[in-house]
């Protein structure tokens, strides 16, 4: 179908050309990937597209190509391995091929991000001896030195010139726990020496484009945005991992303090993965750093109890309402920060006794027709315990649309030990739940649940801690947001939300999970809010809300989560009027909205249900 068609005014869209995938932007995008950019007038992409080389892995045999349709710009982006002398020769003669194809639909070889040392020495054929030229000597007019920015734009040498990846040492064996697959990885760079390659080459994706540095918009990178150092960004990070992973002791480089300091700062919000050009995951990257540096120093006793939150929140629901007795207590409060380092500004979680868990088993069966099958509902570490009203909320919204609802509640998905380093114990988490899962649900079954970062956790860092399960992998292709179905129940009118609800006639302004918006996406929640009869939705760019699970509990982290915060998040939520409904899919982003604006903010699930049974 013709690409430039397909295109619509603030909004995104993929669409097939010639069988390929494009996606397609408006204009102002500014987020994407690719190593080659050219451009040309959009009512031509589609021969362009036809024309494209395709130098690809040979898993599929396809590059990666994606573009801004009404801009007329495509990016293309082979996988190569630029440690393979064979692998550099195809890619200046992929390049010389795309240089031809754009001179020949009237393009230019880069629209986005510069010439550079990739794109610089081809800048004579592309414009002409005449222009290129006045080029250079307006450059000797300015810099008749030379010394601004040699070799970019004119008088460049050869794109083969300067790679950096030739210059690495060879990577010495290295156990890693998590799998850090990395297409392109050559030799010396892959799982054949225990991970250590694999896990450089995952830190070396980085390009040093330097888009971890910016503020005011999407969630990357939040500590930077807090302190404006560079070593406190995706990039800064990266750096000095390659470097510590190509010591001659990767291991004892990995414990080391400074790297340590280094990483300190990284919230783990994975936003780095979707934001980042290069999908740099700094979040598996430092959860792996954290294991080896435990290996030498031993595990914090605070990490330790971080990594069992799912024990410790079921003894406090246990023991509630005695146990919030000492969060509210100075002198407790004091002491718990001087010996585990909880800050004591930070209000402790409110525990329930009638949990998610007891209310399931102690309710009254349900008695609905049956006529979607059965889904799974992952009790999370979190809001099972403190929050139960949201998966009341969402297991009998599932009832009401026709599902038979099974609640799993006694495995930990290992998100919290992930988080602190604890990558074995989470290895153990992860294998049980699956385990569990696999025995207990019917094949092709949906698993969903109301917490991004553990439904996110069993389709993403499952399939890195156990690679070969095929358990895993099979549980990952099953896992669904909750709103996914009940967009599918109000959509098919399984479920009727009332026109007289509430909520009709408010502003419902929503702040997005950042595990969920770098893995799957926000589209499914706010469709979900959209089908509330009478609402206006509007969806935040207010970047990371700072909390990132324990983060923001931690007495040195506790200043920068509220400087995160305080970025964006925080005047925007300020600047609503009282009668604005605040709505965040996290625990975390729900803990600090309140701490940081002493505004309540609602779960999804539970304003669909406000909305059904509004009387």
């Amino acid at each position: 179908m013709p690409a430039e068609g397909s295109c619509k005014a603030g909004g995104s869209v993929a669409v097939l050309v010639d069988g390929q995938r494009l996606e397609a932007h408006p204009a102002p995008a500014g987020l994407r990937r690719g190593h080659r950019r050219r451009s040309r007038p959009s009512h031509r992409v589609h021969p362009q597209v036809q024309g494209s080389p395709r130098p690809a892995p040979a898993d599929d045999g396809l590059p990666r190509r994606h573009g801004h349709c009404s801009v007329g710009c495509l990016h293309i982006r082979p996988y190569l391995d630029l440690t393979d002398p064979a692998d550099v020769v195809k890619m200046r003669s992929v390049a010389v091929e795309i240089k031809d194809l754009v001179a020949e639909y009237g393009g230019v070889n880069s629209s986005e991000h510069g010439d550079g040392l990739a794109r610089s020495e081809f800048n004579r054929e592309i414009f002409g001896d005449s222009l290129y030229e006045a080029m250079r000597q307006v450059k000797k007019l300015f810099d008749p030195n030379n010394v601004l920015n040699p070799g970019k734009i004119v008088d460049a040498p050869s794109m083969t010139d300067n790679l950096r990846d030739a210059a690495l040492l060879p990577v010495e064996p290295l156990r890693t726990r998590l799998s850090f697959e990395v297409i392109g990885a050559g030799a010396g760079q892959g799982a054949d020496d225990g991970g250590g390659g694999a896990m450089r080459a995952a830190a070396d994706r980085c390009m040093n484009i330097g888009l971890c540095r910016k503020s005011g918009s999407g969630a990357m990178c939040p500590s930077y945005m807090a302190t404006l150092k560079e070593e406190d960004s995706t990039r800064g990070r990266a750096a000095a991992l390659v470097k510590a992973l190509s010591e001659p002791d990767p291991r004892a480089a990995l414990g080391d303090e400074r790297l340590h300091e280094v990483l300190d700062l990284c919230l783990m919000c994975k936003a780095c993965k979707s934001e980042c050009p290069l999908g740099v995951d700094m979040a598996s990257l430092k959860s792996e750093a954290l294991s080896h540096h435990h290996d030498i120093h031993g595990v914090p006793l605070r990490s330790r109890i971080f990594g069992s939150i799912r024990f410790l929140n079921r003894m406090g629901s246990a023991t509630a309402p005695l146990s919030n007795l000492p969060g509210r207590i100075p002198l407790v409060r004091r002491l718990m920060d001087r010996t585990v380092g909880i800050a004591p500004a930070r209000p402790l979680p409110v525990f329930v006794r009638q949990n998610l868990s007891r209310w399931f088993r102690r309710r009254t069966p349900a008695t609905h027709v049956v006529t979607q099958g059965t889904v799974t509902y992952l009790a999370d570490s979190f809001t099972t315990f403190t929050e139960p009203d949201i998966g009341r909320a969402a297991i009998q919204l599932l009832e009401r649309a026709g599902w038979d609802v099974r609640l799993e509640s006694g495995v930990c998905c290992g998100r919290s030990s992930l988080s602190k380093g604890l990558v074995d114990d989470a290895k153990d988490k992860a294998r049980h739940l699956v385990d569990t899962l696999s025995r207990s649900t019917e094949a092709g079954s949906p698993v969903v649940g109301c917490e991004p970062s553990c439904l996110m956790t069993l389709r993403d860092e499952h399939l890195s801690m156990l690679p070969d399960d095929p358990a895993v992998k099979d549980i990952a292709g099953r896992v669904r947001q909750v709103e996914e179905l009940l967009v599918e129940a109000v959509d098919d009118g399984r479920l009727r939300p009332r026109e007289d609800s509430w909520l009709a006639g408010r502003t419902l302004v929503y702040h997005g999970h950042c595990h969920q918006k770098a893995e799957v996406g926000t589209a499914a929640t706010v469709a979900l809010l959209n089908r509330i009869p009478g609402v206006t939705v509007v969806e935040l760019d207010a970047g990371c809300c700072g909390m990132a699970g324990s983060f923001g509990f931690e007495s040195e982290h506790y200043d920068v989560s509220m400087t995160v915060g305080e970025d964006r998040l925080f005047p925007a939520i300020e600047a609503e009027p009282p009668d604005t409904v605040v709505v965040a899919t996290g625990v975390s982003c729900r803990q600090q909205i309140f701490h940081g604006t002493a505004r309540d903010a609602w779960h999804p699930v539970q304003l669909l249900w406000e909305a059904v049974t509004s009387d």
